[in-house]
């Protein structure tokens, strides 16, 4: 996938949690990043924010999950002795269960597709053209 390519799909995504008024809003990454600000403090107004636990096994998506999160001005964190794998978040519950969560889970998923393509290409580049998954053998027996 091309770089401008990734670009746009991920611009796509984000518009569509934004809920754009106008086709050319969906392509104005900050109006829409200003769209899902407006949304938070709306919800906040309504509900009040509250402590949740997100587990992030892959250091990837934690990376990702933490930079949509301050994007939107909240602020994650970890409590002393926590894994690595666990961020902490306060924002309203609609918020995370109706546009953070599910963003992330698609801007997840084309970057990992992304990352997985980049990595296949480099190794059948400078590793070894064949670079499938290894074969299964039959148990002795």
């Amino acid at each position: 996938m091309q770089d401008t390519a990734l670009r746009e799909k991920l611009r796509k995504i984000e518009a569509l949690f934004a809920v754009a008024a106008t086709p050319g809003e969906r392509d104005a990454a900050e109006a829409a990043m200003l769209r899902v600000r407006a949304r938070l403090a709306e919800i906040e107004r309504s509900e009040q924010p509250v402590e949740i636990q997100f587990s992030i096994q892959d250091h990837w998506a934690q990376r990702l999950f933490v930079a949509l999160c301050r994007r939107y001005g909240l602020r994650p964190y970890r409590r002393p002795r926590q894994k690595r794998s666990t961020i902490m978040v306060r924002l309203p519950r609609a918020f995370s269960d109706q546009i953070l969560w599910p963003e992330f889970l698609q801007l997840n998923e084309v970057l990992q597709a992304h990352l997985l393509d980049i990595t296949l290409k480099l190794i059948r580049d400078h590793v070894y053209a064949d670079a499938g998954d290894a074969e299964e053998m039959a148990e002795k027996g």
